[in-house]
């Protein structure tokens, strides 16, 4: 009898192992659709994320549908939050080091004025877009309450993470590899 324990203790676990792995790679997003297999649209993960269209810093106008095929990182921020400077730096190193697009929405009814906007994102050098919420339009649609917000939107428009708080680089990475 005391053989065999051992012997079904390795077993068990070359079990579970095998168990766990098969069923990390099923652990697929689990995307949300109606009885016709239509994605609906929604703020959580497996949804297809809400379309929007606003202004950036330079005066082009950008719509999250025109990055259909590509990672983007949509993130709400103002330059008066502390946790929204801090990740700012991380942001722009992760612009450049992934083949992601950044989409920083400056909830800018909240600024004192434009220019603490501007000179903020000169004062890091920041060259991803900075799209300008003048009016909560996309921040009320996307249910924006704590500053930063993240969503980490796949190349089918899909939202595979959400998040509230500032990310570090590493997060950021991470989660972006997890997006097909």
């Amino acid at each position: 009898m005391k053989k065999w324990v051992p012997m079904i203790i390795v077993l068990f676990l070359l079990g579970w192992a095998v168990y766990d792995f098969i069923d990390t790679k099923s652990n697929r997003l689990n995307i949300a659709t109606n009885e016709d297999g239509d994605v609906l649209v929604g703020l959580d993960v497996g949804y297809q994320a809400p379309d929007f269209e606003l202004e950036t810093l330079s005066g082009d106008v950008m719509r999250l549908s025109d990055f259909k095929g590509e990672k983007v990182m949509i993130n709400f921020w103002a330059s008066w939050c502390g946790p929204c400077r801090s990740e700012m730096p991380d942001m722009e190193k992760f612009y450049h080091d992934k083949d992601v697009k950044i989409l920083a929405v400056n909830v800018t009814d909240t600024e004192r004025s434009l220019s603490h906007v501007t000179d903020f994102i000169d004062e890091i050098s920041a060259t991803f877009p900075v799209l300008l919420d003048e009016n909560r339009d996309v921040s009320n649609l996307y249910k924006i309450q704590p500053l930063p917000t993240t969503f980490m939107v796949d190349s089918s428009g899909i939202i595979n993470f959400k998040t509230y708080g500032a990310m570090n680089y590493d997060s950021m990475v991470r989660e972006f590899e997890k997006m097909e």
